[in-house]
């Protein structure tokens, strides 16, 4: 960026009223601009695919509520008319989640050959083949010492990589909790050290969750501090920003500084998220009283990332008031397409900064 476009930036920050027209018009900006302006088609739904799993983690959304005992529907030809009808309904994105997806790799088959976009998220110990084309998103609860506390299998790290070296599909998900924070430079070094592609998640309490994962003022700063650091240091293996930074690290939770769009938080059906989300369990019903992307959450305390990459990113106007700001969104926007959708390559983030979400501050905690 030369002077002058700095220049621009660091007018933004002060009382100046923007136009969106003007904003876009700084070249760096417009470029990153009509880069992720290209993908506003995506409309999503999430989708149980089983309420089976491999291992038995604490603090897991899924098992908490009654989804978790649902019946099950292992037809192909039901999976293929739930996705046939749900393309009708403008449906163009797919997240295949619930207890373990990766035992029913039939069914995820099915979903991908009628929606291409998509994504699976999996504990990695089962390998998703690869003609089934969404990214992969696998957890990661710390190193293997202390991911065996929580979730109750051994050396899950090095078979989650196993599985998955070298897979362009793959990014892993770790999910920062109080008692994980000092193992994230382990465990990016490794994934770094092996070629992979690394994001991060917040714990988000389910509802009545009373356990130590639950973060705390405390563990929320020291979390921020770590990221910018481990960001800096492995900036071409981490899908980060310092947007992404801010936002789920602060004190409060994305529905208090967004307003969440999902139905189970936005009662209007008239537009975005609130008319077209659905969350089908695995008997394929859905309820709108509880549809979100993390069902069961502790709303208050949600700092899910894939959370944020539906409520942030639609919020786009209220961070269209200065380029700085404006920035920022771009950045996270950026990051959320590289985190979710296969082939899309991030670019350098335009934001060097820690940029307050409109409306707030950036505590300290």
């Amino acid at each position: 960026m030369n002077s002058k476009q700095q220049n621009l930036l660091e007018k933004s920050q002060t009382a100046q009223k923007w136009k969106f027209s003007d904003i876009i018009a700084i070249p760096e900006i417009k470029q990153r601009w009509e880069k992720v302006r290209k993908y506003f088609f995506l409309r999503e739904s999430t989708y149980d695919m089983t309420n089976r799993c491999n291992i038995q983690c604490e603090g897991c959304y899924y098992y908490e509520g009654s989804k978790s005992i649902a019946k099950e529907n292992n037809d192909p030809i039901k999976w293929q008319q739930l996705m046939t009808n749900e393309k009708k309904r403008g449906i163009t994105y797919v997240v295949l989640a619930g207890a373990e997806p990766s035992l029913v790799p039939d069914l995820c088959e099915t979903c991908f050959r009628e929606i291409p976009y998509g994504c699976i998220a999996t504990n990695g110990l089962k390998r998703i083949p690869a003609s089934i084309d969404y990214q992969i998103h696998l957890s990661i609860w710390g190193n293997d010492q202390t991911s065996l506390k929580t979730r109750n299998a051994k050396n899950m790290l090095r078979r989650q990589m196993d599985n998955y070296k070298n897979d362009p599909r793959a990014v892993f998900v770790y999910t920062v909790t109080p008692h994980n924070i000092d193992d994230i430079n382990e465990v990016v070094d490794f994934i770094s050290t092996n070629n992979g592609k690394l994001t991060f998640n917040m714990f988000s309490a389910p509802v009545g969750y009373d356990g130590g994962l639950r973060h705390n003022d405390i563990s929320l700063l020291k979390t921020r501090k770590t990221m910018q650091r481990i960001c800096s240091e492995y900036p071409e293996n981490i899908y980060f920003s310092n947007y992404n930074i801010v936002t789920h690290t602060h004190k409060l939770g994305l529905h208090d500084l967004f307003s969440c769009p999902y139905p189970r938080m936005n009662a209007s059906t008239d537009i975005g998220l609130g008319r077209s989300f659905r969350q089908y369990r695995t008997d394929l019903t859905w309820d709108r009283t509880m549809s979100c992307c993390v069902p069961d959450t502790d709303c208050a305390d949600c700092r899910h990332y894939a959370a944020g990459s539906a409520v942030i990113t639609a919020k786009m106007f209220r961070h269209a008031t200065n380029p700085y700001l404006f920035s920022a969104w771009l950045d996270y926007v950026g990051v959320y397409l590289a985190v979710w959708v296969r082939g899309y390559e991030k670019d350098k983030n335009l934001c060097s900064d820690l940029v307050a979400p409109p409306g707030h501050e950036i505590f300290e905690h």
